[in-house]
């Protein structure tokens, strides 16, 4: 059971109509979105947060964003997150390669070493505490330029707000969700755990 069930979709016009950008993402509206409700200026700021970080402004593609979420959701453990994210990376048109073998981007060929730095980011900034250091940002700078770090920052935070919402809310994921984790992370033992 979650900590505070979400209320329906259509609960409020302005939210409902916000929140269909992720039927776009998703291919549907997160539970997380619809427990945010019980606060309306929660929800609204959250979607426009989300549709502004997610937004593709080049090279930082709309899949690569979806892997940095996926991995720093991976780094805090937010199994919720974990689905979420495999799943817009899949639909935002990861390679199939990099889908597959997400666990192992620091070693495998699907990565480039640009993405695997971004990667690298992610986990770094996810820790607590926080591991971002001179090497960190030598290697970004290699291969990114500061307005893409920016992006990918963002993305970093945003998932750092949601995994600790989903993980403390016990947000229910949903079927969607659960089909493209467990085609993805299952063979690492992906499991719904207290989001069911």
């Amino acid at each position: 059971m979650p900590l505070v069930n979400p209320l329906p979709s259509n609960h409020d016009e302005e939210i409902r109509k916000l929140a269909e950008f992720f039927n776009e993402t998703l291919g549907f509206c997160p539970n997380s979105v619809l427990t945010m409700q019980h606060r309306p200026a929660i929800s609204k700021a959250f979607i426009n947060l989300n549709m502004a970080v997610m937004e593709n402004h080049g090279r930082v593609t709309s899949a690569l964003k979806r892997m940095i979420g996926w991995v720093s959701s991976n780094a805090a453990g937010c199994r919720y997150c974990q689905a979420h994210t495999i799943r817009a990376a899949e639909r935002y048109g990861a390679e199939q390669e990099q889908l597959d073998n997400v666990w192992e981007y620091k070693t495998h060929a699907a990565f480039s070493a640009a993405e695997r730095i971004a990667l690298d980011f992610s986990i770094a900034a996810t820790m607590i505490p926080n591991a971002v250091d001179d090497n960190i940002k030598t290697e970004l700078y290699k291969y990114w330029n500061e307005g893409e770090i920016v992006e990918m920052l963002g993305v970093i935070s945003l998932f750092g707000y949601l995994n600790r919402w989903n993980d403390s809310m016990g947000t229910v994921v949903e079927e969607g969700a659960i089909e493209s984790a467990e085609k993805y992370l299952g063979k690492y033992d992906w499991q719904v755990g207290k989001h069911k």
